[in-house]
């Protein structure tokens, strides 16, 4: 979407809607670990163990997608590689009958659990002007009552076209950030469900041929398929100059990626806006006077991407 927006290109509603059903697919995934993994620390096996299932679900629908599962090559410039199959929309249809049962489970389980309660609730606390004054953002920033979401501010991928609640928590401690993420998961099924019923008709991608590689078979029987075929495999395609900055609201906050073109194949300066980065910084002041115990499980409700630290 970074380079689209470079390059000036406009996708359509249906590649919109294609995306928002991954990237909450995404979102659900990354919540439905975390929240269970708090439990885990908070000496409650039983829920992860019962989530992980689903999880394996939506890796099942990202395989029937792209051929991959963790890291999914889903996206291309100007939109995906190849189009929903039936399979996928069966698979999802499933996921969104069978999951909301569940997520009900799992929440009677942890939600007014007394001890998950005492272990949570005070815990990890962080106010709402430390937060923005760290750079917080995503569930985390929400947890301390900030009402700050990317789709909302600064709508893409026609989120905007949709209705939906954005939670916000009030104390900011472990157990508003299980809350915040367990009701994200709610609205993101919604969204799901919302963008999959009123899925319109069309093609997987738009009609940019110098920046989506032609069908395979239309390289085969069409010489110019085959001329941008061979153009963009070669690297003979070059990339306006210009400079631009775009961000999703990733499962862990904003995600955003920084881009600066001076013409060519490869861009002169790629930087990426990871969350998780960010707001680690403030997790020794979120620890400080409590017990160690409680430093595993603020951890664990920060949900710190290790891959994000990289400096």
């Amino acid at each position: 979407m970074t380079v689209e927006k470079l390059l000036g290109i406009k996708t359509t509603k249906r590649i919109d809607y294609m995306r928002i059903i991954i990237m909450e697919l995404a979102r659900i995934t990354d919540h439905l670990i975390c929240n269970s993994v708090i439990g885990v620390d908070s000496g409650a096996l039983t829920g992860f163990v019962y989530v992980f299932q689903e999880r394996e679900r939506v890796y099942e629908i990202y395989e029937e997608i792209c051929g991959a599962r963790l890291t999914t090559n889903i996206g291309r410039i100007g939109g995906f590689e190849r189009d929903f199959s039936p399979v996928v929309i069966h698979k999802l249809k499933e996921l969104l009958d069978r999951l909301p049962g569940i997520l009900k489970e799992f929440e009677k389980l942890l939600m007014r659990n007394r001890i998950f309660m005492d272990r949570t609730i005070n815990v990890g606390p962080i106010s709402a002007e430390r937060a923005l004054n760290y750079g917080f953002s995503g569930p985390n920033l929400r947890a301390a009552g900030v009402d700050y979401d990317v789709r909302i501010m600064n709508p893409y991928s026609s989120y905007d076209d949709f209705d939906f609640i954005i939670p916000i928590g009030t104390n900011g401690d472990t157990y508003d950030r299980f809350c915040v993420r367990q009701e994200e998961v709610w609205q993101s099924l919604k969204l799901i469900r919302n963008a999959l019923d009123n899925l319109p008709e069309g093609r997987h991608y738009v009609d940019v041929p110098e920046f989506y590689l032609p069908p395979k078979e239309e390289v085969y029987s069409k010489m110019e398929a085959l001329i941008w075929h061979f153009k963009i495999v070669m690297g003979e395609i070059e990339v306006p100059v210009g400079e631009v900055y775009h961000a999703v609201e990733g499962g862990n906050g904003e995600l955003g990626f920084y881009l600066i073109s001076d013409g060519g194949r490869s861009p002169f300066r790629l930087h990426f806006r990871r969350p998780c980065f960010i707001y680690y910084q403030a997790y020794p002041e979120m620890i400080r006077g409590g017990v160690l115990s409680d430093a595993i499980l603020t951890m664990s409700s920060m949900n710190v991407i290790a891959g994000e630290l990289d400096a």
